[in-house]
């Protein structure tokens, strides 16, 4: 029984991909925060993260890359609401008539 439990991988890459998508979680949800008290943000880093999210998810055996499903479509609920922020201050802060 030993010898089965050394010879697996110490970090799967499911697992890898699972942990990337919780820090790119919580990072969107920091970058949130942020947007809403009316904060400039650079989000070049989160467009790094996403790209290898889905590629590192693509590498993924199809079940797993299946069961990443749930986190990918969280990822994107976070990422149009940022968008929806940034819109929203965009419109506040275009004078009326101008922007369009």
């Amino acid at each position: 029984m030993r010898l089965l439990e050394a010879t697996k991988p110490a970090y799967l890459p499911e697992q890898r991909v699972a942990d990337l998508a919780a820090r790119l979680l919580r990072t969107l949800g920091v970058a949130r925060a942020l947007a809403e008290s009316g904060r400039q943000l650079d989000l070049r880093g989160i467009e790094d993260g996403v790209g290898q999210l889905c590629a590192q998810t693509l590498d993924l055996p199809a079940m797993q890359a299946h069961g990443m499903a749930l986190r990918l479509r969280e990822i994107l609920i976070q990422v149009d609401a940022l968008t929806e922020i940034f819109s929203r201050h965009r419109r506040s802060s275009t004078p009326s008539g101008q922007g369009r």
